[in-house]
């Protein structure tokens, strides 16, 4: 097509990039109040942002600024999921914790937490009255949220807290993956602040 052979182009061998890009999705859940942000197969996203650095946290930390609300530094984070998490979101806490971050959970999660040697604030579930997260959210005394859907069906606490964390701007990730890859990228940054390339410092060539 641009009428020269790929071995004329230089292109004779797989190129492996000396950077990692991570894309991120931009949904407009601040839009639609209420709603329960759960991905299903049936959303649309409006648009896409990508991070480009030189090892994956650094990479997402960028991919979640772009796409709004960046990742905090610190602060106080609340952790809620489901039955099936709970033993592997231990060492995703644990790193939360050592990093400076305030750990709060519900009964369920934080007698876990307390059994695992992981200091955490109790908060009331919704139903219990308060203090609850959405009082510390409505507050802007949190800063991160973890929250695993329960199943299909969620209860009626996650969506209220999911909804209320998007219409406040407080990051909330709602699977493992991508708690893990959170506390990951704000450690990085903060052994180091991130830095800037044009696309084209990132592909030039030589010769």
């Amino acid at each position: 097509m641009a009428g020269r052979t790929l071995q004329e182009l230089g292109f004779t061998e797989e190129v492996i990039p000396k950077h990692f890009s991570v894309k991120e999705a931009v949904f407009p859940f601040i839009k639609f109040p209420g709603i329960d942000i759960t991905l299903g197969p049936e959303m649309r996203s409006t648009g896409e942002v990508m991070g480009i650095d030189t090892d994956f946290p650094r990479a997402y930390a960028k991919a979640q600024m772009a796409a709004a609300p960046s990742l905090p530094s610190g602060g106080n984070l609340f952790v809620s999921v489901k039955d099936a998490d709970k033993k592997a979101i231990l060492p995703i806490v644990r790193d939360f914790s050592e990093i400076g971050f305030k750990i709060h959970a519900t009964d369920g999660t934080a007698t876990l937490l307390k059994e695992n040697g992981i200091a955490v604030t109790r908060l009331n579930k919704l139903a219990q009255g308060r203090p609850n997260v959405v009082d510390m959210i409505k507050n802007g005394e949190m800063q991160f949220i973890i929250n695993t859907p329960a199943g299909k069906q969620p209860r009626a606490d996650e969506v209220v807290i999911r909804s209320m964390a998007v219409a406040n701007r407080i990051p909330i990730m709602t699977t493992l993956r991508a708690a893990a890859a959170s506390v990951e990228a704000i450690r990085s940054i903060a052994k180091s602040p991130l830095t800037v390339k044009s696309l084209q410092e990132h592909h030039q060539t030589k010769g």
